[in-house]
């Protein structure tokens, strides 16, 4: 590009606003008080409104009832593994002809105390003995199908 048409660049008109600068004399129509009034927390320097504060009226957060509960720390997680990554794993010979938690773990697919699920995206091409906690009902088509077993632990 031409050197000239760089140096003289610049932003369209109308598309950049000086920043208004407060408290600099009454003559620029924001001395003073600056906009925010007389008086009152909100004119001081450092204000910040809590979050979900309405003047001192009762939050909607606290007006609402509380209800329901969930015990997340219950319920059950699985690692979800499906046929594909397994059969990926076999094709590279790390996995011969059975699927327990153990190999899982060699192969870094679950840990040692996570329940598995096998899921059932992709094909099985060879026979294997998977133990898992759960398979889904695709999973197990797929697994008897390829002449394999699925047992659940």
């Amino acid at each position: 590009m031409d050197e000239n048409l760089i140096n003289r660049l610049c932003p369209k008109n109308g598309s950049h606003k000086k920043k208004l600068r407060l408290g600099r004399g009454q003559g620029s129509g924001k001395g003073g008080t600056c906009g925010r009034g007389h008086k009152g927390a909100k004119s001081r320097s450092g204000f910040s409104k809590k979050r979900g504060f309405e003047g001192g009226q009762m939050p909607l957060q606290r007006r609402i009832p509380k209800f329901g509960f969930r015990r997340h720390f219950l319920r059950k997680k699985f690692v979800l593994i499906n046929l594909d990554t397994i059969q990926n794993f076999v094709n590279q010979g790390k996995i011969k002809d059975i699927v327990n938690p153990e190999i899982l773990l060699k192969n870094n697919l679950a840990k040692k105390d996570d329940l598995v699920k096998i899921l059932g995206r992709g094909t099985l091409n060879s026979s294997l003995k998977i133990y898992a906690y759960k398979f889904s009902k695709k999973a197990l088509l797929h697994i008897k199908k390829s002449g394999g077993e699925a047992l659940s632990i």
